[in-house]
Formats: C-alpha cells, structure tokens, sequence
C-alpha cells in the first residue's frame, strides 16, 4: 500500500536551470510534495471514508434493529459509529493532503490533523464485532472476510495504526519530504487491508 517519492530517479535526471536555481529547487519541493500528497490521498480517500455511503437497512433483513450485539448495541449503531470513526479519519487525511499541496503548508494544521489519527483510531478492532456484516441487514462495504480471516485483519489494523503513529510523528518533526513519505505509507496500509476485507466501490 507504499510510493515513494524522489528528485532522481532509476534511468531519470532532473537537470535544475542555471538562470534562477533557488526558485527552481522551490518549485521542485513544491511539486514533490503535492505529488506525495496526490499518492497518499488516492490510496487513503477509501480508508478515511465510512465503510458504505449509507447506514440504510436492507429491507431482506428488517429484523436487525431488533438484535442486540453483545456491547449492547444494535448493528446499524455500531455501523453508524464505526462509519463515524472513519468519516474523522477522513477529514483529518484531507486536511494533510490539501495542505501538502498548498504552495505554503500550514504545519500547524498537518500536525494536528496527523496527531488525531493514532486517537481516533485507537480500538478499532472493536468496530467490528461479529454481526455488523453484510448479514446484519445494514448496508456496509465491509466483507465477510473480516470474521473468516480474524488474525489477518487484526494484523492488517494493526499495520495501518502502526502507519498512522509514523505520520504523527512525521509531522512533528516539520519536515514536509517526511510527511510527505510517511502520509504515502499510511496509504499503502489502507489498500492493503481495503484489498481483502472491503468491497469495491
């Protein structure tokens, strides 16, 4: 789920004009990390949005208000949360991606955007409780290998959160090529887990 991003690549130069080299580099840090910050948005546009674009009930199955999960919630409120979670997420990635693209980022609004990550999604193996499937009646693009592969998806989260503290810690050191790497990776973690356990769009 990783690109990274770099002046010089395998086989490629980037030859810097004599005339005004100082204004040059600038566009070219520029240019790289909107780059990053395009890669990182595609790959986390998905992870930072809800689970389905709709908590709406499936009329097959109208008997799922009425069932109690065994932390005491229905299935369509422990959908509507955990797409709430994720909606958070969402906002705070878009934050980071716009701002890496600005000509001048606000750091300070990276770094808070990037600190809010790790908390948000701090538990989030627990938004998904047997039940709260495609089976529950409630309309969700998570899939029903989250239940059948347990191990691999707790890992998979486990990845994404491990991701998520990198980029906080990224952003805190104000260096926008790191950012820039780590909002990359945060997205490769996101496809990654989105690739076994999340429907397609």
């Amino acid at each position: 789920m990783t690109p990274r991003f770099r002046l010089h690549r395998r086989g490629a130069s980037l030859t810097v004009p004599m005339g005004k080299p100082m204004e040059t580099c600038m566009k070219i840090r520029q240019t790289t990390f909107a780059l990053a910050a395009i890669a990182g948005a595609s790959l986390l546009a998905a992870c930072g949005g809800s689970d389905s674009s709709a908590p709406e009930a499936d009329a097959a199955a109208p008997a799922a208000e009425e069932v109690v999960l065994d932390n005491g919630m229905t299935p369509k409120e422990q959908i509507e949360l955990r797409q709430g979670q994720l909606k958070k997420m969402g906002k705070a990635f878009k934050t980071i991606s716009d701002q890496l693209k600005a000509s001048e980022p606000d750091m300070a609004a990276i770094q808070a955007a990037a600190a809010s990550v790790p908390v948000e999604s701090e538990g989030m193996a627990d938004w998904f409780p047997a039940g709260t499937g495609p089976d529950s009646g409630v309309k969700t693009d998570a899939l029903p290998a989250i239940w059948e592969q347990p191990d691999l998806f707790t890992e998979k989260l486990s990845d994404f959160q491990m991701a998520a503290g990198g980029l906080a810690t990224a952003a805190e050191t104000g260096d926008l090529a790191a950012i820039g790497a780590a909002f990359a990776t945060t997205g490769g973690t996101c496809k990654s887990c989105h690739e076994t356990f999340r429907e397609d769009d």
